[in-house]
């Protein structure tokens, strides 16, 4: 049997949307357009510019960053 439960950052994603208004490739491409930044740095630029909660932002930049390096 598969399991189709989503884990880890991107179990985030519909609560993310639903609350702030915006597709996940969205705040994808904002955390990419300020890299080479560091993790943290880019979870406080979420928080301070677009008011995200520090779970919200931590799952986008962890998700983002891991694919970046795939």
């Amino acid at each position: 049997m598969v399991d189709d439960v989503v884990k880890g950052p991107a179990s985030y994603f519909p609560s993310i949307e639903k609350k702030y208004g915006r597709p996940i490739k969205e705040w994808q491409e904002l955390v990419r357009q300020r890299l080479p930044a560091k993790h943290m740095e880019l979870v406080a630029m979420l928080k301070s510019d677009h008011g995200m909660g520090h779970g919200h932002a931590n799952a986008i930049v962890a998700y983002t960053l891991a694919k970046e390096v795939k």
